[in-house]
């Protein structure tokens, strides 16, 4: 029986097993999917155990999207234009690391069809799901994308990747059409994001990437300011659906 991994720190909230189990045995595949909580110390033992074939892919939550890229053997286009992997796979005989996120995004903006042409996007955060983030909504024309993050290093980092984003120091509010929180605020119920909500206005779109809870109170708050909400449910299912097909074909 192959074996599926989800690795992160936390990862009590992780949803993948409950997804990839339900269509492991709708698709009569002989498979398991589990979730492991590991330390950085534990990235390198469990990429040898897919070297070995124990465990046959994994993918790759917070905050280790970034930190796995050395123990792999080669990148995909996307998961080395962002930096970032979310999928790990072995193909001739080589470990190959590649990103459903950006995918995963783009197709959950479909979904509700927003369109984010021509629109001004405010992030908050650049972790390691952030860059995905920013390539789809490239991808789909958004005219300008400004960038708040705690630790301003971190932003200035990904400026290096993408020389046109604008970055601003954290608590700065600008004009925006859509606001993205791509930190892990919000995993916990006590997590609060300090925003001027009444400063912002109305008739925004305010998405979180966080499934887990279904309403952190970033998206609460914005919804009681008269704002469309949206959790990273459905990017969650998308990019889940893209491992799943490169695994499983």
């Amino acid at each position: 029986m192959k074996k599926y991994l989800v690795i992160g720190n936390p990862i009590e909230h992780s949803l993948s097993p409950k997804l990839h189990n339900y269509w492991i045995k709708e698709n009569n595949i002989k498979a398991i999917y589990e979730k492991k909580k590991i330390s950085e110390n534990d990235i390198e033992g469990i990429i040898n155990e897919i070297k070995k074939e124990k465990i046959s892919g994994i993918n790759v939550t917070v905050p280790f999207k970034r930190s796995i890229i050395p123990f792999v053997d080669e990148l995909t286009l996307a998961a080395s234009s962002t930096r970032s992997i979310n999928t790990i796979f072995k193909k001739n005989n080589k470990i190959i690391g590649d990103n459903t996120d950006i995918g995963g995004f783009e197709q959950s903006l479909k979904y509700i069809n927003y369109s984010v042409k021509n629109k001004k996007i405010f992030i908050l955060g650049a972790g390691g799901v952030t860059p995905s983030v920013i390539i789809g909504l490239k991808n789909l024309g958004a005219s300008k994308i400004t960038l708040s993050n705690r630790t301003k290093k971190k932003a200035e980092d990904l400026k290096k990747l993408f020389k046109d984003l604008n970055i601003i120091n954290w608590g700065q509010i600008i004009d925006f059409d859509m606001i993205i929180n791509t930190t892990s605020l919000g995993l916990k119920n006590t997590d609060e994001i300090k925003l001027n909500y009444s400063d912002i206005g109305s008739n925004k779109l305010f998405y979180d990437v966080i499934y887990n809870p279904k309403e952190t109170n970033f998206l609460k708050k914005a919804k009681l300011s008269g704002n469309k909400v949206k959790n990273g449910e459905m990017m969650f299912i998308f990019q889940a659906q893209l491992s799943f097909k490169i695994w499983h074909n």
